[in-house]
This record gives C-alpha cells, sequence and structure tokens, in this order.
C-alpha cells in the first residue's frame, strides 16, 4: 500500500509562485500584444483618413467635416472610442511617424512622399513601415516631441527603460535629451536620436542639470543639506529615475574610519553598468576647493579600500546649486574621475535648453562640413 507524500508549505509556496509568475507574465506579454496591436490599427486608420483627405479639398474645414462625419458613423457602429478629438489624434499620429524613409530619401510631407511614390512605380519596394514597441498613451506623449531627434532619443530609453506612461511624460518635462546633450561633447550629442544614452565611460553617467522638483522643495526655501538628503532618501525611486540607467542605490552617510577619523559620505551608489561605485555629496552652498579635495579622499579610500579588482574605478560626484567646471578643472588632475553637476528643484526652461542645444547641433554640422572641404582640398 503507498504511502501518500505530505508536501510541506514551502514546497507548496514556491509552486503557486511559479505558478503566479507564469501567469503575471502570459498576462503581460498578452496586453502588451494587444496594445501594440492597437498602435499598428490607429497608425493604419490615420493613413487612410490622410489619403483620404488628399484626393478632396485642401481646406481645413473638409477635413474638420470629414473627421466629424467618420466620428458619427464609427461610433454608431462600433461604440465609443471614435469621437472627434480621438480622430484628430489618430490622424496626427500617422503625420508624425508615418514619414515614408526609403533609401536614401526621407519626406516629411506626405504629398511629396505620395508624389515621389508616383514617379517611381517600384519605389514601395524601398519602403519599410514603423515598428512599434510602446503603447497608445506612450505615443501620445511622444507625438508632442517636435524635435524628430528628440522624439527618437524617447523613444528609444522608454522601450529599453520600460517607462510607464507617468515616468514617460516626467521625462519629456524635465528635459532629458536637453540636458543629456548639454552634457556631452558636440561630436556624441548625434549619437543620442539613434542610439539612446549609451553608458560606456563615467561622464555618461552626469547630466546637466539635475532636476529634482520631484522632491517638492521650494527653490526660494531655506533648506539645509540634511533635508535636502531626507528628501532625496523618501523619493528614492524618482531620484534613481533621474540619474539614469544602471544605479543601484547602497548606503545613506557611509562612514569610513581613516587615520582615527570618521568621515561620511552623503550617498553611495553603484552603477551596474560602469562596476564601479558612484560617490554623491551634497552641497546646498557655493562648490569650493575643500569640497573637491574632501571628495577627492573619499574616492581614493573607496579605490583603495573598497572596490574589487574587477570593478573599476570609483565615481564622484558633487551635486550643488551651481557648478564650477573652471574650478574642478584647476583644482583635480585630469584623470580625476570626479565631476560637478548643478541640481534644480523645478523643471528647467525648455525653449532655453532646446535653443543651447540647436546651436551645438548647427556648430557641429558647420564643423564637418568643414573638415569635408578640407579633405577635399
Amino acid at each position: 500500500m503507498g504511502k501518500d507524500i505530505i508536501t510541506n508549505d514551502k514546497d507548496i509556496n514556491d509552486l503557486f509562485l511559479k505558478v503566479v509568475d507564469l501567469v503575471t507574465q502570459a498576462r503581460r506579454r498578452v496586453a502588451t500584444a494587444v496594445n501594440i496591436a492597437e498602435v499598428y490599427t490607429k497608425f493604419h486608420i490615420g493613413q487612410y483618413i490622410v489619403e483620404y483627405e488628399q484626393k478632396g479639398e485642401r481646406r481645413a474645414e473638409y477635413g474638420k467635416s470629414v473627421l466629424k462625419e467618420l466620428s458619427k458613423r464609427l461610433t454608431d457602429r462600433l461604440g465609443d472610442g471614435w469621437s472627434y478629438s480621438n480622430l484628430r489624434q489618430i490622424r496626427q499620429f500617422y503625420l508624425v511617424y508615418g514619414n515614408l524613409t526609403t533609401s536614401g530619401y526621407q519626406f516629411e510631407d506626405v504629398q511629396k512622399a505620395n508624389q515621389w511614390l508616383a514617379d517611381y512605380p517600384k519605389a514601395e519596394e524601398y519602403i519599410s513601415e514603423p515598428t512599434f514597441a510602446l503603447s497608445w498613451s506612450h505615443y501620445l506623449i511622444l507625438m508632442r516631441v517636435e524635435n524628430p531627434d528628440a522624439r527618437s532619443f524617447y523613444e528609444i530609453e522608454c522601450t529599453q527603460q520600460q517607462w510607464s506612461k507617468r515616468q514617460l511624460s516626467r521625462q519629456v518635462g524635465s528635459c532629458l535629451y536637453e540636458r543629456l546633450a548639454l552634457s556631452r561633447n558636440k561630436d556624441e550629442v548625434m549619437r543620442l536620436a539613434k542610439e539612446g544614452q549609451t553608458i560606456g565611460k563615467p561622464s555618461d553617467i552626469i547630466k546637466n542639470p539635475i532636476t529634482l522638483e520631484f522632491l517638492g522643495l521650494k527653490p526660494d526655501a531655506v533648506y539645509s543639506e540634511s533635508k535636502l538628503e531626507n528628501a532625496i532618501i523618501n523619493k528614492m525611486q524618482q531620484f534613481l529615475l533621474e540619474l539614469g540607467k544602471g544605479f543601484l542605490f547602497e548606503a545613506r552617510q557611509k562612514r569610513f574610519t581613516f587615520d582615527e577619523q570618521h568621515f561620511f559620505v552623503d550617498l553611495v551608489f553603484y552603477n551596474r553598468l560602469l562596476q564601479c561605485y558612484v560617490l554623491i555629496d551634497l552641497k546646498i552652498d557655493k562648490l569650493t576647493h575643500q569640497d573637491l579635495g574632501q571628495m577627492q579622499m573619499y574616492v581614493n579610500y573607496y579605490d583603495r579600500y573598497v572596490k574589487q579588482n574587477f570593478e573599476k574605478s570609483t565615481i564622484g560626484i558633487l551635486l550643488c546649486r551651481e557648478k564650477n567646471d573652471a574650478l574642478v578643472e584647476l583644482t583635480l588632475p585630469k584623470d580625476a574621475n570626479i565631476y560637478a553637476s548643478a541640481y534644480q528643484l523645478y523643471l528647467p526652461n525648455k525653449a532655453l535648453l532646446q535653443a543651447k542645444v540647436k546651436e551645438w547641433i548647427e556648430e557641429f554640422e558647420e564643423n564637418e562640413e568643414l573638415k569635408k572641404l578640407e579633405e577635399n582640398e
């Protein structure tokens, strides 16, 4: 006679968790597939609307009446979700993402693209349809980003980092693209739109300014460094999102003892992409050379006594109200892994940052043209 096998609670719990995880993943895949199918459907609906409008009159009133009539008929047949405003968004989605890209040609004007297709019957063989990987809610945010390079950057980052709608909205609102662009060499700015934020060297994790509007501190209020630190700790998830890729939080007020003296690092992080410690000191007053010397000591200590042989050199970041690159350059050796980064307690001026990035890109393109001319001489 066989003996019943009684499974203990741990085994049952392990089985339960595995089943839950499997079902959750399956549901997530189904939801993702449904969301992406919705995006492709709306893209082609937008295409049908634009193509229909091009066959008729060109006046704005004509397009408006078409959408209103289409809205009424679709609502009668398919139910809610086909309002005039929704159809306008769908039409705009195609106008933004329907730029026909061919080998060597790109058209932002749909009429010019259609004319090109008419002139070259086999042109459709070279057309690549956009690839969508995000939800419709995400694309509603991305459509409002006018700069195509910035839009491409946010789409890449959102897909790779799996940002929620709220996180994407915050990153766009805080001008992440512009802040990263202005924190890099001009040669590297052009890569952001094509590759997103790549992390290969210490300076890649720096952005200026770091935006901390989520802390809820008033820019004109009086606060201490400890209050700033507490606010960051209480909003650590948002702070990690602001820091960027690969950051893991390890400790606050990390103490180490050297020569019978105790020292405290405000915030200690680890970046798994760079495989190194990142030390952050908070400064609410003007940055001084003493602050830089202290951070240099912190970095030296971690490099000599904490990091493992396989890890890269420690990075130090002084997070201050006003950064002073000249002071950093004069005080520290050229190969020092120490950076000053300004923080703001409010969202930056988007128009100002966009103008700066545009200026940088124009200068970059002018330099490229000069290089070509010199090479051809």
